[in-house]
């Protein structure tokens, strides 16, 4: 039987209507069965996986497919309590892995946190913009446990599109396209992300999708409660003086804290990363083509092991 769609009973049933058939997009078999073994590792107690990122807007399957797995409680997905504390504390915990569909070799980097956490991260009261600004961008669900579980996905989702479209009203210009308020939010989210990428990385999320983040604004501005006008192509913030300076000082605090959230998550992640290594070596063939090997005990210890493998990618050129 054909499943109801949801956005029609939706508290912000306009904003659910655009980000509904987003979720439930039909993806590649080798990308929903790859979802489906990550889910098989906490087993009942998986409700979802998502599905987005780069390989989501370029439908490309060659480079590092991205999934976040949403479970009931940090115990219920393998590893040790180390891990599961980690989570508890600074979610979501991340990992690597690999899965050969067809004779093709498919890699993923994942994260893992609890449905509970995800939900509550979506919000914008929350100190931390990492994953609001994230699924304010396209994702699809790979995996549902049920109807209830993907249901709860799309509020999320809907949630994180409300939170990333007042912030883009309060650092965004006082007129301009959509583009431009949606540019300026991820030029400053991303700015406070421990990446390799430039604050210009928020082209490359809006790039072929330009209509998408246009039609999605206004919508999200009424659902939100932001007041706007509309001139031809151009949108009008209408924010009161005094409420944008009480909301920048509240940014200006996420700023402060967003860098120190993502070191410690950094620092998180040399202890409770899953496969390192292989993600480590996967990374050095793509764009060096040098192939590396690493010992019995430098896969059990990859702690031990950093500072040598640091000193053997210097010697060789693959690190500056």
């Amino acid at each position: 039987m054909a499943r109801v769609l949801k956005s029609g009973t939706h508290p912000h049933a306009a904003l659910a209507a655009l980000i509904e058939p987003e979720l439930d997009r039909v993806l590649p078999r080798e990308v929903a069965a790859f979802a489906e073994r990550l889910a098989a590792r906490a087993g009942a107690k998986t409700a979802a996986v998502l599905f987005y990122g780069s390989a989501l807007r370029d439908q490309a399957l060659d480079g590092l497919l991205d999934f976040y797995l949403l479970v009931d409680r940090a115990r219920a997905w393998p590893g040790s309590w180390l891990a599961a504390a980690a989570m508890r504390v600074l979610p979501p915990n991340v990992g690597y892995a690999e899965e050969e569909f067809g004779g093709r070799m498919l890699r993923a980097k994942y994260a893992v946190m609890t449905l509970a956490q995800f939900r509550r991260a979506m919000a914008a009261r929350s100190l931390d913009t990492t994953l609001w600004t994230r699924f304010s961008q396209p994702c699809a669900c790979a995996y549902a446990r049920s109807d209830d579980d993907r249901d709860a996905v799309l509020d999320a989702a809907c949630a994180a599109t409300l939170a990333a479209a007042y912030w883009a009203a309060v650092v965004g210009p006082d007129r301009g396209e959509p583009s431009a308020y949606w540019n300026a939010l991820y030029a400053r989210t991303y700015e406070l992300e421990l990446r390799v990428e430039s604050a210009r990385r928020s082209d490359s999320v809006l790039a072929g999708a330009s209509e998408r983040y246009a039609r999605l604004l206004p919508v999200a501005w009424h659902a939100a409660g932001v007041a706007f006008e509309t001139h031809r192509d151009e949108l009008r913030r209408l924010l009161a003086p005094s409420d944008r300076a009480a909301a920048l000082r509240r940014w200006a605090l996420r700023r402060r804290l967003g860098r120190a959230l993502n070191l410690l998550r950094l620092m998180k992640a040399a202890l409770t990363f899953e496969r390192p290594l292989d993600y480590v070596a996967w990374k050095v063939e793509r764009h060096s083509g040098v192939r590396l090997d690493f010992a019995p005990w430098q896969r059990r210890f990859p702690l031990l092991a950093a500072p040598g493998l640091y000193c053997r990618l210097r010697r060789r050129g693959l690190l500056r």
